[in-house]
């Protein structure tokens, strides 16, 4: 998040704790506080989750609410209700903004942690595949159920498979979710030179399959060749532009294990260490992935991706399964 997005977010909590303070009671028989109210707290939500999504990640923050209004929910269902019964007081708006949205955020995070999630693709690295404006869903406990937030394995379910097209979080900043292939696995040693791609020593199989052209950011018409490639059980394709580089070697970053890797004018190899994986992007020439930045932990894995379910600007997309 842009630093300015930061302070509209914060601007917006605060107007929202004013319209809160300032916003009137409720009329005797009433049955909703005043619309100031009322729009006071959905502002502080917005903003209280825009700011806390600075520092947090997304599940991190729907576990901060779930926390805070559970607390408020249990101690007004055991404590407060009877005691505001017997004093023949009704209960304040934090308390009945807090009871209402539980139940909503509590399924929102329960489904979003353990069942499927929701990601838009923002960028052109998997096309041809994916491309800028697919809604995609990603499956959560293909890889295993995992303890929210801590994101560790508690009952493994499969196994994370070459091939696969995952979300997970981007180890740089794991804030932020990204989605790339799965080429290599733990103990993998995964080359990428001459733009010939290898995984322990045996070479990717590839069949031409024509060209690709796309227009990038509405700026610029991109030509690629494109390739059939299979890895694993899987059959996809890639796209080249054959006067790039395999890897521009200057943006390679000094990420964990960078000495598993080799690199030079010709491409790249690198060995899997454990409990990780070497992701790369299907634009091969137009993706931020593994090459410059390392390998992925399998603690920052969040799912496998399985299918498009919108893209507003292309409504044959909707329904497309992910290769």
């Amino acid at each position: 998040m842009g630093a300015n997005l930061f302070w509209v977010f914060a601007v917006l909590a605060a107007i929202g704790l004013m319209l809160i303070a300032f916003g009137g009671k409720k009329e005797p028989g009433a049955k909703d506080w005043p619309a100031s109210v009322q729009w006071g707290y959905l502002m502080l939500v917005i903003g209280g989750f825009g700011v806390l999504s600075e520092k947090m990640s997304f599940s991190a923050v729907m576990l901060v609410f779930v926390v805070i209004t559970g607390v408020v929910w249990f101690a007004n269902r055991f404590v407060l209700a009877r005691k505001r019964l017997a004093e023949g007081r009704e209960s304040g708006h934090f308390v009945d903004y807090a009871v209402g949205f539980f139940p909503v955020i509590l399924v929102v995070f329960l489904l979003r942690s353990f069942l499927v999630e929701p990601f838009q693709i923002p960028s052109s690295s998997m096309r041809p595949g994916l491309v800028v404006g697919d809604f995609i869903l990603v499956n959560k406990f293909t890889y295993g159920i995992r303890v929210p937030v801590l994101n560790n394995v508690a009952v493994p379910v499969h196994q994370v498979e070459r091939g696969d097209v995952a979300v997970f979080n981007y180890p740089p900043e794991p804030r932020v979710n990204y989605i790339k292939r799965v080429i290599g696995l733990a103990g993998d040693t995964v080359s990428y030179r001459d733009k010939k791609l290898t995984v322990n020593g045996k070479p990717v199989p590839q069949l031409a399959d024509g060209s690709y052209d796309y227009l990038e950011q509405g700026l610029a018409m991109v030509h690629n060749e494109q390739y059939q490639e299979t890895l694993g059980a899987r059959t996809y394709r890639v796209l080249d532009i054959p006067e790039a580089r395999p890897v521009s070697v200057e943006r390679v970053a000094n990420f964990p294990y960078r000495e598993n890797c080799d690199y030079d004018e010709s491409g790249f190899s690198c060995k899997v260490p454990a409990g990780h994986y070497f992701m790369m992007g299907d634009n091969r020439d137009n993706s931020l992935d593994g090459r410059y930045w390392g390998f992925v932990d399998d603690r920052l894995m969040v799912g496998k991706a399985f299918m498009v379910w919108m893209n507003f600007g292309d409504f044959s997309r909707v329904g497309k399964t992910i290769q």
